[in-house]
């Protein structure tokens, strides 16, 4: 398969819906600009907490906030790696333009290859 997908896992505070939506829409458009193919943001509906693990376990969601689960479609690990700086040094993506309305300390990420795509 040719393509590459970065997965993302985060706690949002339920009042901040709104406000990261905002975020999110800005940051699609930056990240599209710079090659991703697609780009989705899910908002929490049926995340159960576990006993072992679970979403909410791993980002440590607080009583008030809803977990996100987030992923981005590259054409190639390359190109996500190519494009990268250039997306973090976006003025749109600088804190004071573009808020996280949420705490980044516990957002998880990582890339992954496709094995099976149906």
């Amino acid at each position: 398969m040719s393509y590459y997908v970065q997965g993302f896992v985060l706690a949002v505070p339920t009042a901040n819906k709104d406000a990261f939506i905002k975020h999110a829409r800005e940051g699609a458009k930056v990240f599209k600009e710079h090659g991703v193919t697609k780009y989705v943001e899910c908002w929490g509906d049926d995340v159960p907490d576990g006993e072992v693990t679970s979403f909410p376990m791993a980002v440590k969601a607080k009583p008030d906030e809803t977990v996100v689960f987030s992923w981005m479609i590259w054409p190639s690990k390359a190109v996500m790696e190519a494009v990268m700086p250039k997306i973090m040094e976006d003025p749109r993506l600088e804190p004071a333009n573009n808020p996280m309305p949420f705490d980044g300390k516990r957002l998880i990420y990582a890339g992954f290859v496709p094995v099976v795509d149906e």
